[in-house]
């Protein structure tokens, strides 16, 4: 009768461990002195379900007197789980939204009478970004103009804005002032850019010093300097933006020579725009360049909108502008 007894409590101990999903577990019985004593380990097998990270198993706690039942603490084991790794959103720095900032700068140096003045604008969160380094735009101005022409018509609002909407990387842009006006050949305005501007700039600011991360650009009399620039200093600029150009005389001679020099080290992109218009003797020149272009078979854009030679013209059009720049940046 005690064996028979003891075999179906045997039994249904199973049973109970079972529906509580145990792993493993020791049977324990009552002998005829009353001790107790570990008959047999019985080894339950179970198959957890797919994505089950934690499994639950039964650890014996020793009672400090003899009873029949032992104590039992649930100890929680996490097993391996495929775990997916989050990557945080894009957000907007708060410095974005602040734009960026221009500074007035002074070059003094031998080749020019006076200081050379320019303007320098760093992009939002320049401060932020310690780590970061920048294509840089050269921008010429205008005849009778100054350094802040660029400034005026919005070519660093039209940064600001693009960057914060993510349309572009973050650029430095330099504005330099030419006071001196004539032909190249009579100034040393161009090779003050080249051989101390640029030096300089690469010196002082965080940017990338290289020809592909550098662009010149300007706008009638500044757009004939920047086309002397890329020409003539072909290894410091990646990119010629020539908008209402008014081509020097002096180069104009000498530009088939120079673009056949330049063809076996490679051209920057060029992008040529101007306002139907515009100026008759502006209108010639354009056309002549990019008509040179073409006869050389050389890459460029050419852009004829609406508008005359004016401020009104080149401000509606900057923010192209400065998208065409920034391109492969």
């Amino acid at each position: 009768m005690r064996n028979f007894s003891t075999n179906y409590f045997r039994f249904f101990l199973v049973l109970w461990m079972i529906s509580f999903g145990l792993s493993a577990c020791k049977v324990w019985v009552q002998t005829e002195n009353g001790n107790q004593k570990a008959t047999k380990e019985i080894v339950f097998t179970v198959s957890p379900e797919k994505n089950v990270v934690p499994t639950a198993t039964l650890s014996k706690t020793p009672s400090p007197t003899p009873s029949f039942m032992p104590t039992y603490t649930l100890t929680i084991k996490p097993s391996a789980t495929n775990t997916e790794t989050l990557t945080p959103s894009p957000t907007v720095l708060t410095c974005w939204r602040k734009g960026g900032d221009i500074n007035s700068m002074t070059l003094k140096t031998e080749q020019l009478r006076l200081p050379l003045d320019y303007l320098v604008y760093t992009p939002p969160c320049y401060e932020e970004e310690s780590k970061r380094s920048y294509p840089v735009l050269y921008l010429m101005h205008g005849q009778s103009y100054t350094e802040a022409q660029w400034d005026r018509i919005g070519a660093d609002d039209a940064v600001d804005k693009l960057v914060l909407a993510g349309e572009i990387q973050p650029i430095i842009i330099v504005m330099p002032h030419d006071r001196y006006g004539g032909e190249p050949i009579k100034s040393n305005f161009g090779k003050v850019i080249v051989e101390e501007l640029i030096p300089k700039i690469d010196n002082e600011y965080r940017t990338i010093p290289d020809r592909e991360h550098r662009a010149v650009g300007g706008m009638s009399r500044g757009a004939g300097w920047a086309i002397h620039l890329a020409i003539v200093y072909w290894e410091s600029f990646g990119a010629l933006g020539a908008h209402s150009p008014a081509v020097f005389h002096t180069d104009a001679q000498r530009m088939r020579t120079w673009l056949d020099e330049m063809r076996e080290f490679g051209f920057p992109r060029i992008y040529v725009d101007i306002g139907d218009k515009d100026r008759p003797e502006i209108m010639r020149s354009a056309i002549w360049f990019a008509d040179l272009l073409d006869e050389k078979d050389i890459p460029h854009e050419w852009h004829l909108f609406s508008g005359y030679h004016s401020e009104e013209y080149w401000q509606a059009h900057v923010e192209k502008y400065i998208l065409w720049y920034t391109k492969n940046w």
